[in-house]
């Protein structure tokens, strides 16, 4: 069987999502290449698998953090080592059932292949507000909601 690279980055990123989703910095942080960047929701910045998994840590342990429910928009391969994962995300809040649209955002997933091995060089999760543009929100979280079904 003849896994494309496509499979392979939305494969990558599933596990990322895995992750968060587990509460499992370790397994988070260890998906990263040795100086990877990851941004957050509210735009703290993290260089190095050591200083993602410290920020991990902290988070998983001090914060109830709901679990992502995602959507891959896109992926498109850049020559034959990098990649671009695209995609919607919303959460669950916990002791809730449905999507909160205020915390809605836009992954985007930049993935390199080195030694053997498909890595993030950069996860940035941005958030989807659509400023003056409600139906936008709505739409995209319409369009999460039908992940959860």
């Amino acid at each position: 069987m003849n896994i494309s690279n496509e499979d392979r980055m939305t494969s990558l990123y599933g596990k990322l999502i895995d992750a968060w989703n587990n509460r499992d910095a370790k397994g988070m942080a260890e998906l990263f290449t040795e100086q990877g960047i990851q941004i957050g929701f509210d735009g703290s910045k993290m260089v190095g698998r050591q200083e993602i998994l410290s920020h991990l840590t902290s988070i998983f342990e001090n914060h109830p953090t709901a679990p992502f429910v995602t959507k891959v928009k896109d992926v498109r391969v850049i020559g034959k080592d990098t990649a671009i994962v695209q995609a919607i995300a919303g959460m669950i809040p916990p002791g809730k059932t449905d999507i909160e649209p205020t915390v809605n955002a836009l992954q985007t997933l930049v993935t390199v292949h080195k030694d053997g091995n498909w890595k993030v060089e950069l996860f940035q999760n941005t958030p989807a507000q659509f400023h003056g543009r409600p139906e936008l929100v709505e739409q995209m979280t319409d369009e999460l909601r039908q992940v959860i079904k």
